[in-house]
C-alpha cells in the first residue's frame, strides 16, 4: 500500500485525516487512474493523449479541463480515461490501483460506479467488463489483506442516462450481484434525461429488491430529485447538492432565522436519504453557482446542520486532484468542524452503504473505535 502524496489534518491540528477510517460511497472508476497509468496504457493501445508523457503535466490538464462550471464539459475528459480501459487487463490494472490508492488513503469501504457500456469498443462484453473489474478489485483487497489493511470494495453498476441501455445494464447489475455488485446507477448528462426514461429498468430492480442510488440534482434541479426519487426509488441522491432549492431561510422579525422546507427536501430529511455531496466537483461543475463561487458559499453546512444523511466524497479523484481525506480537510476549514463532525460524516455512509445490516453495524463500530484510538 503505498503512502499519500499528503497529509491532511484539522485546522486546530489533531490527528492525521488519512490516518481514521473513512466511507467512500461516490466515486467514479474512470475518474481514479493514475495519470503514469493513463500514459502508460495510452502506449501501449498507440492512443494519443491531449498532452505529451509527462504525469505531472497530464494530471493538471485533467484538473484544469474538468473545471469548466458546467457537467457537460467536466464530463468530455472522461473520454481520455475510458479510452485505456477498453481491454480486461486495463480495467483490471485500473481497478487494482482504483482500490489501493483508496486503502492508502484510510478507506475502510468503498463503492466503486462505473458504466461497464462505455467499454465495450475492443470488444468485450458486458459481462467480461464487470469481471474484469471484479478480479482487480479482488487482488488488491487480498494485497491489502496480506499488508494489514482490510478493506471491502463493492461495484456499483451504472447506466448512461442519455442513452438506451438502462434495463440491459440492470439486468447486468443483478445477474453478478453475487459477483461484487451491491448496486445500480444512472449518470451522465443530467438536464433532459431524467430518471423516469430508464423507469423498466428501476421497475427490474425493485422486483428484485436491488439496491439503487440515482445522480440528482447535480446539473438539474428539484424535478431530477423527484423522478429519482418516484421513478428510480432511490436510497440514494448522487450528489443531490441543488435539494437545497427546497429550503427557504427566512430571517424573522428580531433576527431570528427560520428554515422551511418544501416537499421534497422534508421527504429526504424525513427518510434519512443519504446525499452523496462532492464539495469539490459541485465547484467545478457549477452545481453550487446559485450559492455562490466558492467553497463555503456550499450549502453543505446547511444540510448538516438541518439533519440531513450528508455524506463526503470525492466524486472524481484525478478531476479534482483529490482524495477523501483532501474534501474532509477543506470542508473542516470552511466550516470550522472538528474530529466529531467527521466522524459524523463516516457514520452517515456507512450507514448508508449498500452492506447487509450487520456487516454496516460492524463498519460502524470500527469507525468509531479508530476514531476513538487517535
Amino acid at each position: 500500500m503505498s503512502a499519500p502524496d499528503k497529509d491532511y489534518r484539522l485546522p486546530d491540528g489533531g490527528p492525521s485525516i488519512v490516518s481514521l477510517p473513512k466511507v467512500s460511497l461516490h466515486d467514479h472508476l474512470d475518474g481514479g487512474l493514475r495519470p503514469s497509468t493513463i500514459i502508460e496504457l495510452a502506449d501501449e493501445i498507440g492512443y494519443d493523449l491531449p498532452v505529451g508523457g509527462d504525469a505531472e503535466a497530464l494530471g493538471r490538464w485533467f484538473v484544469e479541463s474538468a473545471d469548466s462550471g458546467n457537467l457537460p464539459d467536466y464530463l468530455a475528459t472522461f473520454d481520455v480515461t475510458t479510452a485505456v480501459m477498453q481491454t480486461e487487463a486495463g480495467l483490471h490494472r485500473v481497478a487494482r490501483e482504483f482500490v489501493l490508492d483508496l486503502a492508502a488513503d484510510g478507506v475502510v469501504h468503498g463503492e466503486v460506479r462505473w458504466a461497464p457500456e462505455q467499454h465495450l469498443t475492443a470488444g468485450l462484453s458486458l459481462d467480461a467488463t464487470v469481471e474484469a473489474v471484479q478480479a482487480g478489485i479482488d487482488q488488491a483487497v487480498e494485497e491489502l489483506s496480506g499488508q494489514g489493511h482490510d478493506i471491502s470494495v463493492g461495484q456499483l453498476i451504472t447506466a448512461m442516462r442519455h442513452a438506451d441501455r438502462g434495463l440491459e445494464i440492470a439486468q447486468l447489475a443483478v445477474r453478478h450481484r453475487e459477483n461484487g455488485v451491491v448496486g445500480f446507477d444512472i449518470a451522465g448528462a443530467e438536464a433532459g434525461f431524467p430518471a423516469s426514461a430508464h423507469r423498466p429498468a428501476f421497475d427490474l430492480l425493485a422486483r428484485e429488491f436491488f439496491p439503487v442510488t440515482v445522480h440528482a440534482g447535480e446539473a438539474d434541479g428539484l424535478d431530477s430529485i423527484r423522478s429519482a426519487l418516484l421513478d428510480g426509488r432511490a436510497l440514494r441522491l448522487g450528489h443531490g447538492v441543488r435539494l437545497a432549492e427546497d429550503i427557504r431561510v427566512v430571517e424573522a422579525r428580531g433576527g431570528q432565522t427560520t428554515v422551511e422546507l418544501g416537499p421534497i427536501a422534508s421527504w429526504v430529511r424525513d427518510r434519512e436519504i443519504a446525499l452523496e455531496l462532492s464539495p469539490q466537483s459541485n465547484l467545478q461543475t457549477g452545481a453550487i453557482s446559485a450559492w455562490g463561487p466558492d467553497l463555503d458559499d456550499h450549502p453543505f453546512d446547511l444540510l448538516y446542520q438541518l439533519g440531513y444523511r450528508v455524506t463526503v466524497n470525492t466524486d472524481n479523484r484525478l478531476m479534482s486532484d483529490t482524495s477523501l481525506s483532501k474534501e474532509l480537510a477543506l470542508l473542516a476549514q470552511a466550516f470550522d468542524y472538528g474530529l466529531d463532525d467527521l466522524l459524523a460524516f463516516q457514520l452517515n455512509a456507512a450507514a448508508s452503504s449498500f452492506l447487509p445490516l450487520e456487516d454496516r453495524d460492524e463498519l460502524a463500530d470500527r469507525i468509531t473505535a479508530g476514531f476513538e484510538a487517535v
